[in-house]
């Protein structure tokens, strides 16, 4: 089957096909079967390097061939997978069979049913899928997140001393500066992903229902414990957990999945702030001569790619959200409902990363707006009310505050003059009412701590 990106049902696989297709790599049906070839390939050899008494005789030189049975997967191999899977009608004892051909065409038939050898097919599934997904956050969604955070970085620097009036509850405030409040997500977004190198990723990997049971019988003078966790944790690099049922808990995975969509609700936040900003006339938006923001109104130019990210954090998040509420919950000690959701889990990190590239694309079009931006501050006087009552309680003034409220909170402009006009009826030192009037909405900015 030929599947362009215009007969794609989901637009992850066709209209925005061009950002996601490095994540097939990791969470297609081929890159799932490859990693479950990749674990039971590592799970013999590792049974070789025992030795296991039966493995003993097995040539060396011949690991590095079998390696190659999943180094050199490709599409024929996949589909040659799926026509095992058709006959047994189980996708796990395909890759199975598939390795025995493999075996054979080595010459390695007289060990090859120590492939899959006392495993249950979730030993390869809670394995292979933490496997797909740490090294897909380690090669693709880290480092667009960290592009996102470094790009949001360079402009919080880049703006750190423009001066621009707040708004708390959409009211004007006092005043702050646009470097800042970029850094604000910054300083967010780092400690959001300081917390996710926390969460490991798992694997369960004990036999049917966890305990060894066909292994221990097996082979009793082993320690298969030790021989689990040397597997999963140091060949493999996942972190193995030690008590399971016959499926992995997923709660560490629910735990990823929440980073992510943490993450990704800061994100939405930033989202909505620029929208808003270009609203406001902040920025402005370079413009693509041939580009159409509106097919109805010529002179539009849409903030689309904050809008475009928003809405696919959105679906992302409520995907991360089911993932994390459903996956830790199992039937007693399994339940298939797994394995259907797991297989969607790459899907909220295509609509991720769609996200951070509408982000990235979105930041580097905004053309900053000074004089719109003054000019707000110029219009706002009453912010500086703030600081001249503080002062004022600080001098031991009557009901400072009470005072700024009667001037500020009317229907009334409060502009330059009329501030200057009320400093000049206060009762205070001449030293102070200099102080009260060197205060601007430009100037009364605060500490700026990055």
């Amino acid at each position: 089957m030929t599947l362009t990106p215009l007969e794609a049902i989901s637009p992850v696989d066709g209209r925005y096909r061009g950002t996601t297709q490095v994540l097939s790599a990791f969470f297609s049906e081929s890159a799932l079967i490859k990693y479950r070839v990749r674990v039971e390939i590592e799970y013999f050899i590792a049974l070789c390097e025992l030795p296991l008494p039966q493995l003993k005789k097995i040539d060396k030189r011949s690991l590095a061939s079998l390696r190659d049975i999943y180094l050199t997967f490709d599409l024929n191999d996949a589909q040659r997978v799926k026509d095992i899977e058709r006959v047994t009608n189980h996708d796990v004892k395909a890759v199975e069979y598939f390795i025995k051909e493999k075996f054979s065409a080595l010459g390695l038939t007289p060990f090859s049913e120590f492939i899959h050898f006392g495993l249950t097919s979730q030993d390869i599934n809670n394995t292979a899928m933490p496997l797909a997904l740490k090294e897909c956050w380690q090669q693709h969604i880290s480092p667009g997140l960290q592009a996102v955070t470094a790009d949001l970085t360079e402009r919080a620097l880049a703006w750190k001393k423009i001066p621009m009036l707040a708004r708390t509850h959409g009211q004007p405030a006092s005043p702050t500066r646009l470097g800042k409040e970029i850094f604000v997500f910054v300083d967010r977004l780092t400690q959001q992903y300081e917390l996710m190198t926390h969460v490991p990723f798992s694997a369960k990997f004990g036999g049917a229902t966890g305990n060894f049971n066909a292994h221990l019988v097996a082979y009793p003078e082993v320690d298969w414990i030790d021989f689990g966790n040397h597997f999963v944790n140091d060949i493999l690099g996942l972190s193995r957990c030690r008590v399971t049922t016959q499926i992995e808990h997923y709660d560490h995975l629910a735990a990823f999945c929440d980073s992510v969509k943490r993450i990704n609700t800061i994100l939405i936040d930033l989202c909505r702030d620029i929208w808003s900003y270009v609203s406001m006339d902040y920025f402005k938006q370079k413009i693509k001569k041939d580009e159409v923001g509106s097919s109805a109104m010529p002179h539009k130019v849409n903030p689309i790619d904050f809008e475009n990210a928003e809405g696919n954090l959105g679906v992302a998040n409520a995907m991360l959200e089911h993932l994390s509420a459903k996956l830790p919950i199992s039937r007693l000690q399994r339940d298939l409902t797994d394995s259907t959701v797991t297989r969607n889990l790459g899907v909220p990190l295509a609509h991720t990363l769609i996200a951070f590239r509408s982000i990235q694309k979105g930041m580097a079009k905004l053309v900053l707006n000074e004089t719109a931006i003054d000019k707000d501050l110029e219009n706002n006087w009453a912010v500086v009310a703030e600081g001249i009552q503080t002062i004022l309680r600080r001098e031991g003034y009557p009901k400072p505050y009470e005072a700024l409220k009667a001037l500020t909170r009317t229907n009334t402009t409060i502009d330059a003059q009329a501030i200057a006009d009320f400093i000049a009826t206060l009762d205070v030192p001449p030293g102070v009412k200099e102080e009260l009037s060197a205060l601007t909405p430009h100037s009364y900015t605060g500490l700026i701590d990055f």
